[in-house]
């Protein structure tokens, strides 16, 4: 039987659960820039801090998707605004964090954070929306193109 997905904004409550998804992205990244990333944790509520943060601050939101009574994913996202002499003034959502479950990859969880995150975007008067993605990330980057997201810059670096 096919459970449904069901979205909602998320609340503190939650921290305990993103905490347990989160070392879904803590292993991926570590895995991959381990000179960068941290590796997952044998006690998730390390996290706790962090993605509490988010619901500490205005301007934030964090979305969690379930299958079921299981929870299969979310989605952060923060509205920013862009100015400056070079730039257009413009508001804008930045997403951070996106995580699906790995027995749910392929649902169309992540999409539909991601279509969340514009709405909820384009409803607090945001015109564009921004993230960044690391070039081993493919499903992830797959994703986003297949949503309209294009590639507008490079961000580079090295160890010194």
């Amino acid at each position: 039987m096919d459970k449904s997905i069901n979205c909602r904004q998320a609340t503190a409550a939650d921290v305990p659960a993103i905490c347990e998804l989160g070392q879904l992205l803590n292993t991926i990244h570590h895995s991959a820039r381990p000179e960068i990333y941290t590796a997952a944790t044998h006690d998730p509520s390390r996290d706790a801090p962090h993605w509490m943060s988010f619901f500490e601050r205005p301007g934030q939101i964090v979305f969690m998707a379930h299958v079921g009574e299981i929870a299969a994913g979310f989605i952060t996202a923060s509205l920013s605004a862009g100015s400056g002499p070079l730039m257009q003034p413009m508001e804008f959502v930045r997403i951070g964090s996106v995580c699906v479950a790995q027995r749910f990859w392929g649902r169309g969880i992540g999409r539909k954070l991601v279509q969340l995150v514009q709405a909820w975007g384009i409803e607090h008067g945001a015109k564009d929306i921004r993230l960044a993605v690391w070039t081993f990330n493919t499903p992830a980057i797959r994703l986003y193109e297949e949503l309209g997201f294009e590639t507008r810059a490079f961000e580079m670096g090295m160890p010194l």
